[in-house]
Protein backbone atom coordinates (compact mmCIF):
# COMPACT_ATOMS: atom_id res chain seq x y z
CA UNK A 1 0.00 0.00 0.00
CA UNK A 2 1.26 3.95 -0.17
CA UNK A 3 0.18 7.19 0.37
CA UNK A 4 -0.77 9.61 -2.25
CA UNK A 5 0.78 12.64 -2.33
CA UNK A 6 -0.74 15.97 -4.49
CA UNK A 7 1.30 19.20 -5.14
CA UNK A 8 0.06 22.30 -6.53
CA UNK A 9 -1.29 20.36 -9.43
CA UNK A 10 -3.14 22.48 -12.34
CA UNK A 11 -4.83 21.23 -15.48
CA UNK A 12 -7.12 23.26 -17.43
CA UNK A 13 -8.82 22.39 -20.69
CA UNK A 14 -8.81 25.29 -23.19
CA UNK A 15 -9.69 28.48 -21.26
CA UNK A 16 -11.35 26.52 -17.99
CA UNK A 17 -9.08 25.51 -15.30
CA UNK A 18 -10.06 22.29 -13.87
CA UNK A 19 -7.90 22.08 -11.32
CA UNK A 20 -6.28 25.19 -10.17
CA UNK A 21 -2.77 24.85 -8.00
CA UNK A 22 -4.10 21.83 -6.01
CA UNK A 23 -2.34 20.03 -3.13
CA UNK A 24 -3.59 17.19 -0.61
CA UNK A 25 -1.99 14.73 1.32
CA UNK A 26 -3.58 11.40 1.37
CA UNK A 27 -2.59 9.32 4.01
CA UNK A 28 -1.38 5.49 3.64
CA UNK A 29 -4.54 3.42 4.67
CA UNK A 30 -6.66 6.38 4.51
CA UNK A 31 -10.31 6.49 3.07
CA UNK A 32 -10.61 9.71 1.70
CA UNK A 33 -13.70 11.91 0.41
CA UNK A 34 -13.72 14.20 -2.81
CA UNK A 35 -16.75 16.50 -2.52
CA UNK A 36 -17.24 19.24 -4.63
CA UNK A 37 -20.66 20.33 -7.06
CA UNK A 38 -20.45 19.03 -10.64
CA UNK A 39 -17.30 20.77 -12.45
CA UNK A 40 -15.91 21.69 -9.30
CA UNK A 41 -12.43 19.43 -10.28
CA UNK A 42 -13.24 16.47 -8.01
CA UNK A 43 -13.37 13.67 -11.23
CA UNK A 44 -10.74 15.31 -13.05
CA UNK A 45 -8.35 15.02 -9.96
CA UNK A 46 -8.96 11.69 -9.74
CA UNK A 47 -8.05 10.87 -13.09
CA UNK A 48 -4.86 13.05 -12.57
CA UNK A 49 -4.39 10.70 -9.92
CA UNK A 50 -5.19 7.39 -12.36
CA UNK A 51 -2.93 8.45 -14.97
CA UNK A 52 -5.73 9.07 -17.92
CA UNK A 53 -5.06 12.50 -17.70
CA UNK A 54 -1.49 14.72 -17.20
CA UNK A 55 -1.25 18.08 -15.05
CA UNK A 56 -0.05 20.93 -16.51
CA UNK A 57 2.22 21.62 -13.81
CA UNK A 58 2.91 20.08 -10.30
CA UNK A 59 3.70 17.12 -8.94
CA UNK A 60 1.61 13.52 -8.08
CA UNK A 61 3.53 11.18 -5.81
CA UNK A 62 2.61 7.50 -4.92
CA UNK A 63 4.39 5.85 -1.99
CA UNK A 64 7.37 8.70 -2.88
CA UNK A 65 7.72 7.97 -6.09
CA UNK A 66 6.64 11.09 -8.68
CA UNK A 67 4.23 9.36 -11.50
CA UNK A 68 2.67 12.48 -13.08
CA UNK A 69 4.01 11.07 -16.18
CA UNK A 70 3.75 7.31 -15.80
CA UNK A 71 0.84 5.88 -18.00
CA UNK A 72 -2.07 4.36 -15.92
CA UNK A 73 -0.71 0.60 -16.24
CA UNK A 74 2.04 1.29 -14.52
CA UNK A 75 0.51 3.26 -11.64
CA UNK A 76 -0.64 -0.11 -9.54
CA UNK A 77 -3.76 1.76 -9.18
CA UNK A 78 -7.36 -0.10 -8.51
CA UNK A 79 -10.52 1.98 -10.30
CA UNK A 80 -14.08 1.31 -9.37
CA UNK A 81 -16.65 3.25 -12.02
CA UNK A 82 -20.56 4.34 -10.92
CA UNK A 83 -21.27 1.81 -14.30
CA UNK A 84 -19.39 -0.66 -12.82
CA UNK A 85 -18.07 -1.91 -16.57
CA UNK A 86 -18.40 -5.31 -16.19
CA UNK A 87 -17.94 -7.74 -19.28
CA UNK A 88 -21.00 -9.14 -19.88
CA UNK A 89 -20.73 -12.25 -21.68
CA UNK A 90 -17.75 -13.29 -18.89
CA UNK A 91 -19.02 -15.39 -16.06
CA UNK A 92 -18.14 -13.27 -12.05
CA UNK A 93 -14.73 -15.25 -11.88
CA UNK A 94 -13.50 -13.88 -15.18
CA UNK A 95 -14.38 -10.62 -14.56
CA UNK A 96 -12.68 -10.91 -11.42
CA UNK A 97 -9.60 -12.62 -13.16
CA UNK A 98 -9.37 -10.12 -16.19
CA UNK A 99 -6.21 -7.81 -14.61
CA UNK A 100 -4.41 -11.11 -13.34
CA UNK A 101 -4.81 -12.64 -17.05
CA UNK A 102 -3.52 -9.80 -18.68
CA UNK A 103 -0.32 -9.43 -16.21
CA UNK A 104 0.38 -12.98 -17.78
CA UNK A 105 -0.25 -14.93 -14.25
CA UNK A 106 -0.24 -19.05 -14.04
CA UNK A 107 -3.87 -20.22 -13.73
CA UNK A 108 -3.74 -21.39 -10.11
CA UNK A 109 -2.85 -18.25 -8.68
CA UNK A 110 -5.34 -16.40 -10.57
CA UNK A 111 -7.78 -18.83 -9.08
CA UNK A 112 -6.96 -18.57 -5.81
CA UNK A 113 -6.85 -14.53 -6.09
CA UNK A 114 -10.29 -14.49 -7.44
CA UNK A 115 -11.59 -17.01 -5.00
CA UNK A 116 -10.02 -14.91 -2.11
CA UNK A 117 -11.18 -11.46 -3.57
CA UNK A 118 -14.88 -13.00 -4.07
CA UNK A 119 -14.68 -14.04 -0.46
CA UNK A 120 -13.99 -10.81 0.94
CA UNK A 121 -16.43 -9.37 -0.93
CA UNK A 122 -18.95 -11.80 0.07
CA UNK A 123 -19.45 -13.57 -3.48
CA UNK A 124 -17.88 -16.73 -3.08
CA UNK A 125 -20.05 -18.80 -4.27
CA UNK A 126 -21.40 -16.74 -7.62
CA UNK A 127 -18.11 -16.77 -9.61
CA UNK A 128 -19.89 -19.27 -12.01
CA UNK A 129 -23.15 -16.70 -12.48
CA UNK A 130 -22.87 -13.80 -15.52
CA UNK A 131 -23.17 -9.79 -14.49
CA UNK A 132 -26.76 -10.03 -15.56
CA UNK A 133 -28.05 -12.54 -13.05
CA UNK A 134 -26.61 -10.14 -10.25
CA UNK A 135 -29.06 -7.79 -8.16
CA UNK A 136 -26.71 -3.95 -8.95
CA UNK A 137 -25.64 -4.11 -5.28
CA UNK A 138 -23.80 -7.50 -6.08
CA UNK A 139 -22.44 -6.27 -9.55
CA UNK A 140 -20.61 -3.85 -7.70
CA UNK A 141 -19.13 -5.92 -5.70
CA UNK A 142 -18.01 -7.79 -8.44
CA UNK A 143 -16.03 -4.22 -9.70
CA UNK A 144 -14.94 -3.49 -6.27
CA UNK A 145 -13.41 -7.06 -6.47
CA UNK A 146 -11.67 -6.97 -9.21
CA UNK A 147 -9.93 -3.89 -8.67
CA UNK A 148 -8.87 -5.34 -5.67
CA UNK A 149 -7.21 -8.79 -6.68
CA UNK A 150 -3.85 -7.44 -8.54
CA UNK A 151 -3.57 -5.60 -5.01
CA UNK A 152 -3.17 -2.05 -6.27
CA UNK A 153 -1.28 0.43 -3.98
CA UNK A 154 -4.19 2.77 -4.33
CA UNK A 155 -8.00 1.99 -4.66
CA UNK A 156 -9.79 4.61 -6.83
CA UNK A 157 -14.05 5.04 -6.43
CA UNK A 158 -15.82 7.78 -8.68
CA UNK A 159 -19.14 7.61 -7.42
CA UNK A 160 -19.09 3.86 -6.47
CA UNK A 161 -22.92 4.00 -4.98
CA UNK A 162 -24.71 6.61 -7.30
CA UNK A 163 -26.45 3.36 -9.21
CA UNK A 164 -27.60 2.00 -6.41
CA UNK A 165 -31.21 2.85 -4.59
CA UNK A 166 -30.71 4.27 -0.91
CA UNK A 167 -31.35 1.30 0.96
CA UNK A 168 -28.74 -0.46 -0.90
CA UNK A 169 -26.30 2.39 -1.08
CA UNK A 170 -26.23 2.45 3.08
CA UNK A 171 -25.52 -1.15 2.67
CA UNK A 172 -22.78 -1.09 0.47
CA UNK A 173 -21.49 2.02 2.43
CA UNK A 174 -20.88 -0.07 5.56
CA UNK A 175 -19.64 -2.93 3.34
CA UNK A 176 -16.94 -0.49 1.47
CA UNK A 177 -15.90 0.51 5.22
CA UNK A 178 -15.46 -3.32 6.26
CA UNK A 179 -13.77 -4.20 3.19
CA UNK A 180 -11.04 -1.22 3.13
CA UNK A 181 -10.55 -1.59 6.62
CA UNK A 182 -9.54 -5.25 5.94
CA UNK A 183 -6.97 -5.09 3.36
CA UNK A 184 -5.74 -1.51 4.57
CA UNK A 185 -5.63 0.16 1.14
CA UNK A 186 -5.60 3.55 0.53
CA UNK A 187 -9.19 4.94 -0.53
CA UNK A 188 -9.71 7.79 -2.72
CA UNK A 189 -13.18 8.33 -3.90
CA UNK A 190 -15.53 11.05 -5.52
CA UNK A 191 -18.84 11.66 -4.55
CA UNK A 192 -21.84 14.44 -4.46
CA UNK A 193 -23.59 12.99 -1.97
CA UNK A 194 -22.70 14.38 1.78
CA UNK A 195 -24.24 11.62 3.83
CA UNK A 196 -22.32 9.44 2.19
CA UNK A 197 -18.88 11.53 2.73
CA UNK A 198 -19.21 11.94 6.15
CA UNK A 199 -20.04 8.25 6.75
CA UNK A 200 -17.64 6.68 4.95
CA UNK A 201 -14.48 8.77 4.91
CA UNK A 202 -11.53 9.54 7.20
CA UNK A 203 -10.73 12.89 5.56
CA UNK A 204 -12.62 15.20 3.20
CA UNK A 205 -11.30 17.54 0.51
CA UNK A 206 -14.44 20.01 -0.46
CA UNK A 207 -13.77 21.77 -4.15
CA UNK A 208 -15.26 24.17 -5.81
CA UNK A 209 -14.31 25.60 -9.42
CA UNK A 210 -11.06 23.93 -9.10
CA UNK A 211 -9.51 24.89 -5.82
CA UNK A 212 -9.37 23.06 -2.94
CA UNK A 213 -11.97 24.83 -0.30
CA UNK A 214 -11.13 22.73 2.77
CA UNK A 215 -10.06 19.76 3.97
CA UNK A 216 -9.83 17.60 7.10
CA UNK A 217 -11.70 15.06 9.23
CA UNK A 218 -15.70 14.85 8.41
CA UNK A 219 -16.34 16.20 12.27
CA UNK A 220 -13.79 19.27 11.83
CA UNK A 221 -15.56 20.38 8.53
CA UNK A 222 -19.00 20.02 9.86
CA UNK A 223 -18.43 21.32 13.11
CA UNK A 224 -16.05 24.43 11.81
CA UNK A 225 -16.43 25.59 8.54
CA UNK A 226 -14.33 28.30 7.03
CA UNK A 227 -16.10 29.54 4.40
CA UNK A 228 -20.07 29.44 3.68
CA UNK A 229 -19.60 27.51 0.68
CA UNK A 230 -18.39 24.71 3.09
CA UNK A 231 -20.94 25.52 5.44
CA UNK A 232 -23.53 25.43 3.02
CA UNK A 233 -22.54 22.32 0.84
CA UNK A 234 -21.15 20.31 3.48
CA UNK A 235 -24.72 19.83 5.87
CA UNK A 236 -27.38 22.78 5.84
CA UNK A 237 -26.54 26.15 7.95
CA UNK A 238 -28.15 29.18 8.65
CA UNK A 239 -26.11 31.94 7.30
CA UNK A 240 -26.11 35.14 9.17
CA UNK A 241 -24.09 38.64 7.66
CA UNK A 242 -23.12 41.84 9.67
CA UNK A 243 -19.77 43.46 11.17
CA UNK A 244 -17.50 41.83 13.33
CA UNK A 245 -17.57 43.07 17.73
CA UNK A 246 -14.73 40.52 18.25
CA UNK A 247 -16.03 37.86 19.86
CA UNK A 248 -19.32 37.33 17.14
CA UNK A 249 -21.50 39.66 14.61
CA UNK A 250 -23.77 42.04 14.60
CA UNK A 251 -26.59 41.92 12.05
CA UNK A 252 -27.99 45.15 10.71
CA UNK A 253 -30.63 45.57 12.43
CA UNK A 254 -28.99 45.64 15.36
CA UNK A 255 -28.91 42.32 16.93
CA UNK A 256 -25.80 40.44 18.36
CA UNK A 257 -25.19 36.76 17.71
CA UNK A 258 -21.88 35.53 20.28
CA UNK A 259 -19.83 33.34 18.69
CA UNK A 260 -17.62 30.74 20.72
CA UNK A 261 -15.12 31.94 23.32
CA UNK A 262 -11.58 32.14 21.27
CA UNK A 263 -13.27 32.74 17.57
CA UNK A 264 -12.04 36.41 16.90
CA UNK A 265 -12.56 38.64 14.26
CA UNK A 266 -11.09 42.24 13.69
CA UNK A 267 -13.73 44.48 15.48
CA UNK A 268 -16.08 46.16 12.48
CA UNK A 269 -15.01 44.30 9.22
CA UNK A 270 -17.60 42.22 7.64
CA UNK A 271 -18.11 39.02 8.69
CA UNK A 272 -20.55 36.42 8.37
CA UNK A 273 -21.74 33.31 11.10
CA UNK A 274 -23.33 29.94 10.24
CA UNK A 275 -25.24 27.84 12.81
CA UNK A 276 -26.71 24.48 11.64
CA UNK A 277 -30.35 23.64 11.85
CA UNK A 278 -29.90 21.23 14.21
CA UNK A 279 -28.33 23.73 16.82
CA UNK A 280 -31.00 25.71 17.48
CA UNK A 281 -34.09 24.83 20.05
CA UNK A 282 -37.41 26.54 19.24
CA UNK A 283 -40.05 27.40 21.22
CA UNK A 284 -43.33 29.46 22.03
CA UNK A 285 -42.30 31.83 24.63
CA UNK A 286 -39.55 34.08 25.22
CA UNK A 287 -38.54 32.18 28.67
CA UNK A 288 -34.64 31.56 28.65
CA UNK A 289 -34.63 28.18 30.11
CA UNK A 290 -30.87 27.64 30.02
CA UNK A 291 -28.12 30.34 30.19
CA UNK A 292 -25.92 28.81 27.92
CA UNK A 293 -28.08 29.91 24.98
CA UNK A 294 -26.67 33.37 24.54
CA UNK A 295 -28.08 33.98 21.44
CA UNK A 296 -32.62 34.21 20.81
CA UNK A 297 -33.81 35.53 17.73
CA UNK A 298 -37.95 35.92 17.32
CA UNK A 299 -39.80 34.80 14.68
CA UNK A 300 -42.65 33.31 12.72
CA UNK A 301 -43.08 29.69 11.27
CA UNK A 302 -43.49 30.01 8.03
CA UNK A 303 -43.80 26.50 7.25
CA UNK A 304 -43.00 22.59 8.81
CA UNK A 305 -41.57 19.38 6.55
CA UNK A 306 -42.54 16.57 8.51
CA UNK A 307 -39.56 13.81 7.78
CA UNK A 308 -40.32 10.77 10.45
CA UNK A 309 -37.69 10.95 12.43
CA UNK A 310 -37.33 14.66 12.40
CA UNK A 311 -39.29 17.45 11.47
CA UNK A 312 -37.69 20.98 9.59
CA UNK A 313 -39.28 24.55 10.43
CA UNK A 314 -38.47 27.29 8.36
CA UNK A 315 -38.58 30.48 10.10
CA UNK A 316 -39.39 33.82 9.08
CA UNK A 317 -37.21 36.23 10.70
CA UNK A 318 -35.63 39.94 9.66
CA UNK A 319 -36.72 39.00 5.92
CA UNK A 320 -34.74 35.97 6.51
CA UNK A 321 -35.89 32.42 6.19
CA UNK A 322 -34.24 30.52 9.46
CA UNK A 323 -33.91 26.50 9.07
CA UNK A 324 -34.43 24.49 12.46
CA UNK A 325 -34.87 20.64 12.63
CA UNK A 326 -35.86 18.97 15.53
CA UNK A 327 -36.88 15.40 16.87
CA UNK A 328 -40.30 14.53 17.25
CA UNK A 329 -41.00 13.20 20.04
CA UNK A 330 -44.42 13.23 19.99
CA UNK A 331 -44.64 16.88 21.62
CA UNK A 332 -46.84 19.63 20.35
CA UNK A 333 -45.83 20.87 17.39
CA UNK A 334 -45.80 24.39 16.01
CA UNK A 335 -48.12 25.39 13.79
CA UNK A 336 -47.64 27.69 10.64
CA UNK A 337 -48.42 31.07 11.03
CA UNK A 338 -47.05 30.59 14.97
CA UNK A 339 -44.85 33.30 16.56
CA UNK A 340 -41.68 31.18 18.14
CA UNK A 341 -38.33 31.87 19.76
CA UNK A 342 -35.02 30.88 18.44
CA UNK A 343 -32.02 29.99 21.11
CA UNK A 344 -28.76 28.41 20.84
CA UNK A 345 -25.57 28.30 22.52
CA UNK A 346 -22.55 30.97 21.63
CA UNK A 347 -20.40 27.12 20.71
CA UNK A 348 -23.23 26.36 18.10
CA UNK A 349 -22.01 29.49 16.14
CA UNK A 350 -19.55 29.85 13.60
CA UNK A 351 -17.85 33.24 12.93
CA UNK A 352 -16.36 33.28 9.26
CA UNK A 353 -14.41 35.91 7.48
CA UNK A 354 -16.30 38.08 4.56
CA UNK A 355 -14.89 36.53 1.32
Amino acid sequence: MAGVQVANVSRSFGAHKALDDVSIDFADGGFYALLGPSGSGKTTLLRQIAGFDFPDSGRISIGGESVERVPVEKRRIGMVFQNYALFPNMSVADNVAFGLSVRGENKAVIATEVQRALDLVQLGKLGGRRPHQLSGGQRQRVALARAIVTKPRVLLLDEPLGALDKALRVDMQIELKRIQREIGITTIFVTHDQEEALTMSDRIGILRDGRLVQEGPPEEIYDRPKSEFAATFLGDANIFRGDATGNGIRLPDGTAIAAKVGDRLAGGAKASCAVRPERIRIATDAVVSDAADANMLKGKVSKRIFAGNNSTYFVERAGQTLKVIVQNTGADRLAEGQDVVLRWSPESTVLIAAG
